[in-house]
């Protein structure tokens, strides 16, 4: 039976739209998404992998039936038919693409803004005025304040992230902090507050600050500096992100999220942790001969959990605090050590056996 080739041509169209849309949703490409921002990000890689899809196998299976189709014939010496143009056909394969990158970038934007991301246009430091404009180092500008930061700077908790004194240690302080202009532009990035919440506080702000080889978590609520990030579910976080000395980028794959750590000019980054577990954190910038091995953990727990590091935290920071927790609860060496030994099987016979009096008697 001769199946009309505009069926054939149907069938096969619908078959590679299925197979893209399945692969699309099913490619088992990314992490786990742990973050409400990566749900966009998310939707948005798996459009681009249905079209990638669709187009490799239209392209590549076009190349195989031409192959087969139109080989050669054995003693065929002739020369193939001149086809000079074909316009109808070029406008279709130049309007394709179009359509489809077209349809991308306003995607891409409206994902790139309903996550928090800032009109491109807006926040470079070329729209700075010139008097907002320092030099440092190798003779590289940025934007820093003329005034310090005051309660009435929007992003005066960024500026003081640069200055916290948990890292005064390591800061090099030749680099100036630095905030908006106070005019025109913007010289600090921020990703992260979604416009339905746009101009609220988050419900826990952190400082975040990168140096060689290594990240430092400040939480300014309760002066607690930890190695690792700890975060509580279903909570916004707010980080201030700065840098001490060189370049760095805070990169969590399982959020979707990064934000560079930039030397004078401290970044912003807003997200809410939607899974409980342990995630890495990778600098995702070449920062020197160590940078591989710039790497810590955020660690997103219940509230509950949260709130018990938190009060972990507080004790070991605070011998004062010790020393209560140790008088609220007065224990005796014999009851500290009684769970640890009874599984062993120690009880009082064998410690009196091994009383320095009973083992002097039995030596006699």
């Amino acid at each position: 039976m001769n199946i009309p080739g505009s069926i054939t041509t149907l069938l096969i169209g619908i078959g590679l739209t299925v197979i893209s849309f399945w692969y699309g949703q099913n490619h088992g490409l990314l992490p786990v998404a742990a973050s409400e921002e990566a749900v966009g990000i998310d939707n948005l890689f798996n459009l681009m992998v249905t079209i990638g899809t669709g187009l490799f196998l239209i392209v590549q299976g076009t190349l195989i039936y031409s192959f087969f189709k139109f080989r050669r014939q054995p003693d065929d010496d002739t020369d193939g038919p001149y086809v000079e143009g074909n316009i109808p056909l070029e406008i279709l394969w130049t309007a394709i693409p179009a359509v489809i990158v077209l349809i991308i970038a306003v995607y891409s934007f409206e994902v790139y803004s309903r996550i928090g991301g800032l009109d491109p246009m807006a926040h470079s430091m070329a729209h700075a005025p010139a008097t907002q404009q320092v030099a440092y180092g190798s003779g590289a500008a940025i934007a820093a304040p003329l005034v310090p930061p005051t309660d009435s700077n929007p992003h005066a908790a960024m500026v003081m992230a640069a200055t916290d004194p948990a890292t005064a240690a390591v800061r090099d302080e030749t680099i100036p902090p630095a905030q908006d202009a106070p005019e025109m532009g913007v010289t600090t990035p921020r990703i992260g507050a979604t416009p339905d919440n746009a101009g609220q506080s988050a419900a826990y702000q952190i400082n975040a600050t990168g140096l060689q080889f290594a990240w430092l978590f400040t939480y300014p609520d309760t002066g607690i500096v930890a190695g690792e990030l700890h975060v509580p579910v279903g909570k916004e976080i707010l980080l201030n992100i700065s840098a001490n000395d060189v370049l760095h980028a805070f990169w969590v794959p399982e959020f979707r999220l990064k934000q560079d750590a930039i030397p004078g000019r401290q970044s912003e980054l807003r997200f809410t942790p939607s899974k409980i577990g342990e995630y890495d954190v990778i600098c995702a910038e070449l920062c020197g001969a160590y940078h591989g091995v710039m790497k810590t953990k955020v660690i997103a727990q219940t509230q509950a959990d949260f709130d018990t590091w938190v009060q972990e935290q507080q004790v070991a920071n605070s011998p004062d605090a010790l020393k209560t927790a140790i008088a609220a609860n007065p224990t005796t060496p014999d009851q500290f050590l009684a769970p640890f030994v009874q599984d062993l099987g120690i009880n009082a016979a064998v410690v009196e056996q091994l009383h320095p009096a009973h083992l002097h008697a039995s030596a006699h």
